[in-house]
């Protein structure tokens, strides 16, 4: 019993997408996308083997390869990102890092260099910091809201520019359109983490992105579950760089992970779409508390960057930031204070989680570092859940 081809979705909405895009049935003709646990692949022949490993047949070898489950997942993820676009493919790997670092490496070399905008999730900036030069690939890091600085910062051995935005954890807001010129004109490809927008929200590519790295840990997953990531690029850079690059060093993602991120995609745009809209409401209420010192929301018009995240952001997101009035102390108190939201260094879940950047996601970076990224000792990230707005602004009203 063979798979069904993948159902053609390039034509439907995002929402019609996310539930049936990648969808291969076996011959038993099931509702719910198959599981297929297995680590490898029995052939018909000898004949046949040989014919896969040469690249001469198209089925599957050994689930570190590629693996059916696998497969539907990025085939989803490929419609919801190309939107109509047919020259995609996709890579999803054991986590949101294992994207990260596996796009890096797999086309660079010693010798190259890269341009990262400096406001980084405190892992990334360890790629970029201390990993790639290890390998003898040079990088700078900058101010990713200063054009001049992405146009002063490029050298002939320059290969990546990498950014996130909004970035982690104060919302910056980059202008693509502006960055992917500049990159392109240097002979350089612009790889964007778009995590925190998610693909709903913002679509990298539709302003001149290369690569679109994601943690489907977060938002995709959306329930605490599994980890998870994905590298979304034309289908020429996939097969010149990351399908090798993956096939032999093995971050593979697990079938079980992918077969949870596709049930949760199916309810992706419902949750996402919800979560902003309480976000927005309660980035709106903060900016209007007495505790409160600062908001960081990109949809709010005090935001530094409203202008362009207005332009390239449908919604204002899921995430908050916020200075609260006080020291390190004071804040701690107030986050020991919360009911309903949670503790956790986390985001893009169902239940509303809370950080405290500077002593955890981005602990590792220097002090300096961090005040100068406006990472100060009373700023929180809040990444807004599923409850009813009106009991989570309660909990935070009291905690605050």
């Amino acid at each position: 019993m063979s798979a069904s081809k993948p159902i053609d979705v390039t034509s439907y909405r995002p929402e019609t997408a996310l539930v049936h895009g990648g969808t291969m049935r076996s011959g038993f003709g099931e509702t719910s996308e198959a599981l297929f646990l297995t680590q490898s692949f029995i052939y018909q022949t000898a004949e046949q083997a040989e014919a896969r490993f040469a690249g001469e047949d198209d089925g599957f070898i050994y689930s570190r390869f590629s693996n059916p489950t696998v497969r539907m997942l990025e085939e989803r993820l490929i419609a919801l990102e190309g939107n109509g676009r047919t020259n995609l493919d996709a890579r999803v790997t054991a986590s949101g890092m294992a994207a990260v670092t596996s796009a890096m490496l797999a086309s660079l070399s010693a010798g190259d260099h890269v341009v990262a905008a400096r406001a980084l999730f405190g892992s990334c900036r360890y790629v970029v910091e201390e990993l790639l030069p290890r390998f003898g690939i040079e990088t700078t890091l900058i101010d990713g809201r200063d054009l001049n600085a992405w146009k002063g910062a490029c050298r002939p051995n320059t290969k990546i520019f990498f950014l996130e935005t909004p970035s982690n954890p104060t919302l910056e807001v980059i202008d693509l359109q502006a960055v992917a010129d500049i990159a392109h004109e240097a002979g350089a490809l612009l790889y964007v983490d778009n995590v925190f927008a998610t693909p709903l929200f913002q679509r990298p590519m539709e302003y001149g992105a290369d690569v679109v790295i994601y943690s489907a840990t977060k938002h995709m997953d959306g329930q605490g579950r599994c980890l998870a990531g994905a590298v979304i690029a034309r289908e020429d850079w996939i097969g010149d760089y990351l399908h090798n690059f993956m096939r032999q060093t093995g971050p593979a993602l697990s079938p079980f992970n992918a077969w949870v991120i596709l049930k949760s995609l199916e309810t992706f745009s419902l949750r996402v779409e919800a979560q902003s809209r309480c976000a927005n409401d309660l980035a709106q209420r903060l900016q209007d508390h007495s505790k409160v010192v600062r908001v960081f929301y990109p949809h709010l018009d005090t935001h530094p960057d409203y202008a362009v995240a207005s332009r390239q952001m449908r919604e204002g997101g899921t995430l908050i930031a916020f200075e609260m009035d006080g020291d390190k102390q004071a804040t701690f108190e107030a986050l020991n204070r919360l009911n309903i939201i949670k503790i956790s260094n986390n985001l893009g879940d169902a239940k509303s989680l809370i950080t405290h950047p500077s002593t955890t996601t981005h602990q590792r970076i220097d002090e300096d570092e961090r005040l100068a990224l406006g990472i100060r000792p009373n700023l929180v990230r809040l990444s807004v859940g599923l409850e009813h707005v009106d009991d989570l602004w309660r909990d935070l009203d009291q905690a605050l």
